[in-house]
């Protein structure tokens, strides 16, 4: 789904492309109309979603769905079964509004389970047995819903807001759950909300992108590494990646490209430079999370002398996800090239 995003992004249409048409077709078919065990808490409510894993019918996640949803809003106007999209938008939509968390978040693959008793029990050791409401999954979803035209005044959107805005950092930036670190959580939150058309100019939004601005590495490309989920002093520093570099340049991009032109413009620099002749990019590092090891999933409690954890994470799973280094980088090339009305 992400690699049709990043089409998207570069200009491609289901009338242009075949391969990004047979991607849609293959996208709706994926959509989970079974039951699952979510159930458990909407035991009155029907199946719409789509699942991180292959073939999982029992298991939807809301991230991923609100990235298929992303997907299906942008090519509507020109997918040639409109009927099939617009239906497995509503179910979708609905599947979403419903697992809402009580305090406006949404979770990864429940609601409302954040009962900190069930990592205490013995093989919960690792912790991350309860799936918290998180900001980046928070975020994703109000982006799939301002690219389906609701805006902050609808009750959902805005007790979204809420959850985001009580949980930005002191420095201007976002917990990343589900990608390292604040630089994928802040880069989930900006775009998020120039989907919802909000005022990019608000003092907390452009606080968030100066802290971006400012974790720029001087090869002009951005990086964080693991260690910033156990230790505050690494938020936003680490070598360079073309993930981390393409999220950052998403979140300048969403709030003011013109203003951060010459940032941006050394970043393209970055991946330009750094593009293999196969036309991708190498990526060593770790970028992406399973468990990070700080605890319970929420970012309040990751310490190091109440969880024997330090920045290696040795009690952590973290995760190379291979296209990360693919897509990231084509969304924000293709979003620069748009400003730029190339």
């Amino acid at each position: 789904m992400l690699s049709s995003f990043a089409l998207l992004d570069c200009g491609f249409s289901c009338t242009s492309s075949s391969e990004l048409r047979k991607a849609v077709d293959w996208i709706l078919d994926q959509q989970v109309l079974l039951p699952g065990d979510w159930q458990q808490k909407l035991p009155t409510v029907s199946p719409g979603g789509w699942a991180f894993e292959r073939a999982n019918v029992h298991y939807p996640d809301v991230d991923d769905t609100a990235v298929a949803l992303i997907v299906l809003a942008k090519v509507r106007p020109d997918y040639p079964d409109t009927a099939r999209v617009n239906l497995a938008i509503e179910r979708g939509l609905n599947w979403l509004f419903a697992m809402q968390c009580r305090n406006g978040g949404w979770g990864a693959f429940d609601k409302d389970n954040d009962k900190d008793l069930l990592t205490k029990i013995p093989f919960s050791d690792f912790g991350e047995t309860i799936d918290p409401a998180s900001v980046d999954v928070t975020a994703h979803v109000l982006e799939a819903l301002g690219l389906l035209g609701y805006r902050t005044t609808h009750p959902a959107v805005a007790k979204a807001l809420e959850f985001i805005r009580s949980e930005q950092e002191n420095d201007g930036c976002w917990f990343g759950r589900w990608g390292v670190n604040y630089i994928y959580g802040t880069a989930a939150v900006l775009p998020a909300l120039a989907s919802l058309n909000m005022n990019m100019n608000q003092e907390f939004i452009r606080r968030a992108a100066n802290w971006i601005l400012g974790k720029q590495n001087n090869d002009g490309g951005w990086g964080e590494s693991c260690a910033s989920y156990m230790d505050d002093t690494q938020r936003g520093r680490g070598p360079s990646t073309a993930s981390q570099t393409a999220w950052a340049m998403m979140s300048l991009l969403a709030v003011d490209g013109g203003t951060y032109a010459e940032s941006l413009l050394r970043a393209e620099a970055y991946l330009k430079t750094t593009q293999t002749p196969g036309g991708t990019w190498d990526e060593p590092y770790y970028t992406g999370t399973g468990f990070p090891g700080y605890g319970i999933g929420r970012r309040e409690i990751k310490r190091q002398r109440s969880l024997q954890q330090h920045a290696e994470l040795s009690r952590g799973f973290m995760i190379n996800y291979n296209l990360y280094r693919h897509y990231f980088p084509l969304m924000a090339l293709g979003r620069l090239a748009a400003l730029r009305g190339a």
